[in-house]
């Protein structure tokens, strides 16, 4: 069976009652392991799985549910692999585990969609890594926009309609209680369902200054941190695992406990 099976197969259909959270806490309706930005390190993605798969056996955790934050791809080495091994795992366990759309991901499809005009920002952000994984060669002048859309239609060949289907279909946020779970960013003045779909993925100018008054907890991954931070209704999550060899989750129970796991190389 493969990693997570045996627990996440038991936990489908059960329930789980616990004392709700203090209001100044997250209070999600299940256990949720908010998972940040991967960037091609599948090294740390299966270890950081492995560990998840610990602590909900150890703590007989009931209907867990895995959310990856989103940019899954690029700077890291295996890209590919990790692509394929999390649409796997999402539809293995459709209920369980989540993968979130990054501005990453959206670069990727944008490129995609209009090589030419898109593929200048991607290439100053790592993609690079990317196709190399996909096995794509890039010229060695580099790519402006007359080479463009035959890169675009190479990797899209290499990635295969099904994968860029499944990025396609990445949602923006996902939402348990008094918990959201999105790629960047959420604006700190507006309602959670009322929420811009390019601040969710790119960020917004308050969201890391202004606490939200509303009693919403926002996980998010995108901006690096040293360590995992808690922290005036935000939690994240991004430790920058493709540089400093670090990846990150955090668990968020019911009952307002929050506990980060770390993959290290």
């Amino acid at each position: 069976m493969s990693l997570l099976g045996s627990l996440l197969g038991r936990s489908k259909g059960q329930t789980q009652t616990e004392p709700k959270a203090p209001a100044t806490l997250p209070a999600p309706d299940q256990p949720v392991f908010a998972i940040g930005d991967v960037h091609g390190r599948l090294d740390l993605l299966e270890q950081i799985l492995e560990l998840i798969d610990h602590e909900i056996g150890s703590k007989t955790l009931k209907n867990p549910k895995l959310v990856f934050v989103g940019n899954l791809l690029d700077h890291g080495p295996d890209s590919a692999r990790v692509l394929t091994r999390m649409r796997e795992l999402t539809r293995e366990f459709p209920h369980n585990v989540l993968c979130l759309m990054g501005n990453h991901e959206q670069m990727c499809l944008d490129f995609i969609d209009a090589p030419a005009a898109r593929h200048a920002r991607w290439f100053k952000d790592g993609a690079g890594a990317t196709f190399a994984s996909f096995g794509v060669a890039v010229p060695d002048e580099g790519l402006d926009g007359d080479a463009a859309p035959q890169m675009a239609a190479a990797l899209g060949q290499a990635m295969g309609e099904d994968m860029v289907t499944w990025l396609r279909d990445r949602p923006l946020m996902t939402s348990s209680g008094t918990l959201h779970v999105v790629h960047a960013a959420a604006d700190p003045r507006r309602a959670m369902d009322d929420q811009a779909a390019r601040v969710l993925t790119w960020g917004h100018p308050e969201f890391l200054s202004v606490t939200r008054g509303d009693g919403q907890w926002v996980a998010h991954g995108h901006t690096v941190f040293e360590r995992p931070v808690l922290k005036d209704s935000r939690i994240s999550v991004d430790t920058g695992a493709w540089q400093s060899g670090i990846l990150s989750a955090a668990m968020i129970l019911p009952n307002g406990q929050v506990e980060f796991v770390q993959a290290t190389a």
